[in-house]
């Protein structure tokens, strides 16, 4: 009973799920307003580098259930070599997922505070990577138009695990289609019977900060998008440089922070060190 009780007590004083472990800020708590600047940028990021695999392979790489109705249809008329692109993309997709899990969980157990800062910047590098891709496309043409999606399958991955994470699920930086579905919940609960004007049914609370939240996250993929679409039309594959610089500039902060910590333990042990020899 009283581990029960030690149990309940815990989950009430929790903090909401974005101060969890304040895994990319620095001293400060992580603010409501901080929070969705940060999942709005993501998703705006999302958008540009979705972008980027239209403009190198034309299709989008994030639209993991589109893909898997493609291995459908391609194995029903026998396309064998589509079928088999399509689910080694989604297996891509999963793996580059586990990659950023892994990194944020191997980060967490050497106890640095920028265990999601990592991961982004991991994906930064990749995403640097793939310009390589690009030059490769334009050299050898089809020969890497398979790599290149199942790459891009890989990146999307780890963007979107690395802001699922952070949340507890709450926000998907790619995935549209669970925001879209989570705005017309609350949208339906808007338009549902008012208990003003009807007492006798039961209340339904709208929570009008997901709803923002949601719609922020729309708006941000769909800008995102067409200034990816318009960046890589312009400057082609060097347009991956400042969409990486925004996954780097977001880690810098807590991966600076944790740099100058453990300098400063360091010094400390060696300053504990020379006491006791004196």
């Amino acid at each position: 009973m009283i581990k029960r009780k030690q149990r309940n007590n815990q989950q009430l004083n929790r903090q909401p799920f974005w101060q969890a472990d304040k895994p990319y800020m620095k001293r400060q708590d992580i603010t409501d307003s901080r929070f969705r600047t940060l999942g709005y940028s993501m998703a705006f990021s999302a958008g540009a580098i979705n972008a980027g695999g239209f403009f190198a392979v034309s299709s989008y790489t994030s639209h993991v259930t589109g893909t898997l109705s493609r291995v459908s249809d391609a194995i029903l008329h026998g396309e064998w070599v589509m079928a088999f692109t399509a689910i080694m993309s989604v297996v891509m997709f999963v793996l580059g997922a586990a990659h950023a899990s892994w990194i944020i969980l191997w980060a967490k157990r050497r106890r640095f505070r920028a265990s999601y800062a990592l991961s982004m910047w991991a994906e930064a590098f990749y995403l640097l990577f793939f310009g390589f891709f690009g030059y490769a496309l334009s050299e050898w043409g089809w020969l890497m138009v398979s790599p290149t999606i199942l790459f891009l399958c890989f990146i999307m991955g780890m963007h979107n695990t690395t802001m699922a994470v952070l949340s507890g699920s709450a926000i998907r930086s790619t995935h549209m289609t669970g925001s879209a579905t989570d705005l017309g919940i609350e949208l339906g609960k808007v338009l549902y019977y008012s208990r003003v004007h009807h007492p006798k049914i039961p209340d339904v609370e709208v929570n009008y900060p997901r709803i923002k939240l949601f719609v922020g996250l729309m708006s941000s993929f769909v800008l995102g998008g067409m200034v990816g679409v318009w960046g890589y039309n312009s400057i082609g594959y060097h347009f991956t440089l400042p969409v990486s610089t925004i996954l780097f500039v977001f880690g810098a902060g807590s991966v600076g922070y944790d740099i100058r910590l453990r300098n400063k333990l360091r010094l400390w042990r060696q300053e504990n060190r020379f006491n006791k020899k004196i």
